[in-house]
């Protein structure tokens, strides 16, 4: 997003939800971060932390995490009735590739804050995260919000990718400057 002004741009994270968040639905803290008419909003991790991390995690009951994909699919599509258009990527990378990035950021010194130890725990649990974004991509991808899965083992190819998606949807909308206000012809500035 490095071509685009900045003041058009919000990059939300959604971390571990706070007291506040928990004593909400889960998709509470999410809407308020829904990007207001003519800007963009950036979600790192969303939503779906809700029915990945709780699922591999037994954080909250099969019955419960079961019933937020058809929650995610009403929510997104509130989101376009209002005018929002939403682009979901799936950054597929192999085991092998997630494991020369992560030793890259020990082996690198000026990489090492990116290392999170915990990380290793959650590798650990690979077979059950692919399961859980199996599902979560096959449940929630709709006509009106459709998941594009990226293969991005090789950064280049992704962002590549991720850049024709987005340019070619931002041309989709069909968006105009607004119309300058009357009498501008005739002004002459001395």
């Amino acid at each position: 997003m490095s071509g685009v002004n900045p003041q058009g741009v919000r990059v939300s994270s959604f971390k571990k939800p706070t007291p506040e968040e928990l004593a909400h639905d889960f998709l509470w803290r999410v809407h308020q971060e829904a990007p207001q008419r003519g800007m963009i909003g950036i979600f790192n991790r969303s939503h779906y932390e809700d029915v990945l991390v709780v699922r591999v995690h037994n954080l909250v009951p099969q019955a419960v995490w079961q019933t937020r994909y058809e929650h995610i699919n009403n929510f997104e599509r509130l989101l376009v009735d209002s005018g929002v258009t939403i682009l979901k990527f799936y950054l597929h990378i192999s085991k092998d590739e997630q494991k020369e990035r992560l030793q890259a950021r020990l082996d690198k010194p000026h990489k090492r804050w990116k290392f999170n130890p915990g990380d290793l725990a959650e590798r650990k649990l690979w077979n059950d995260y692919r399961r859980a974004y199996e599902t979560a991509l096959t449940k929630c991808s709709t006509g009106a919000a459709p998941w594009y899965i990226v293969p991005a083992n090789n950064k280049w190819y992704r962002n590549l990718l991720i850049s024709e998606t987005i340019v070619e949807t931002l041309g989709s909308l069909k968006m105009e400057y607004p119309e300058p206000a009357e009498g501008l012809d005739d002004i002459v500035l001395e």
